[in-house]
């Protein structure tokens, strides 16, 4: 039967998939550590005392990115290229979702709207990365191999959104939220289409790895087709409401220590 958890299941059981799987997760993560730390560097004087939660969150997703390379060797396995069309981040950016990477290459103080800006697409792709890692803690929370790794990804995702909807909601408060709600369905309607792409083409590789048969892949490609449809129709919209999160001040404090893998 085709379900989410066998076809996890199957990616995870074979060297070749799970090595792009890995490879592909631990990219965009260690991408995003970079983009975290940089706006923390260059955040603008009003917004200094956000700047270690920024650094925290950048520091937790070169976490993860480490945490995918750990896996990786320990199965004796070395990462591969990422294919350009399975690069979510680059993907985003080439959309003009976010904060351009030429922009946080220089050394130019960001304005208060840039962070506005950073806070609104951390809230849109980290809804997405939550939902995923939520998905995978149901089916994998006690495996052997990646259940700690994917309880300690799953939960620091969590709190990467509550900081967002609480920082947003400060904005909010201080005459920004008509900005932000622009700034956010902008966000999302970009991100739900690079999704779909970077979807597809992610069970293209793995198609092609792991021999499925065309019926299978088809099948796979219509149901991608499908959660884009929804999400365009009316999906996008738990990605743009904002709301009090239960846990506050979520990266109030240092981040936690990677799990160890012998």
């Amino acid at each position: 039967m085709l379900s989410a958890k066998n076809l996890f299941q199957e990616i995870l059981d074979d060297d070749e998939s799970f090595r792009l799987f890995c490879s592909i997760a631990a990219g965009g993560e260690s991408q995003g550590g970079w983009e975290n730390g940089r706006i923390a560097a260059l955040a603008p004087v009003s917004q200094r005392a956000l700047a270690p939660k920024i650094a925290r969150h950048g520091a937790d997703e070169d976490k993860h990115g480490r945490i995918f390379d750990a896996l990786l060797r320990k199965r004796g396995l070395t990462p591969v290229e990422v294919p350009r069309e399975t690069d979510y981040t680059m993907l985003l950016e080439q959309y003009g979702i976010g904060l351009a990477h030429e922009q946080l290459g220089r050394e130019e103080p960001l304005a208060e709207r840039d962070i506005i800006t950073y806070l609104a697409h951390s809230r849109v792709t980290e809804q997405r990365a939550s939902e995923q890692m939520r998905l995978l803690r149901k089916y994998f929370a006690d495996h052997p191999e990646l259940g700690r790794a994917v309880r300690m990804i799953s939960n620091d995702e969590d709190n990467h959104l509550a900081y967002c909807h609480e920082e947003l909601l400060r904005f909010a408060r201080s005459g920004h939220g008509r900005t932000i709600q622009s700034i956010l369905r902008e966000c999302a309607l970009g991100e739900i289409r690079v999704y779909r792409d970077v979807s597809l083409a992610v069970m293209d590789h793995m198609g092609r790895i792991l021999g499925w048969p065309r019926a299978k892949a088809a099948l796979l490609a219509a149901g991608i087709h499908a959660v884009y449809a929804y999400e365009r129709l009316v999906g996008w919209r738990r990605m743009v409401s904002l709301a009090p999160p239960e846990r506050r001040d979520a990266l109030g404090g240092p981040a936690v220590p990677a799990p160890e893998y012998g």
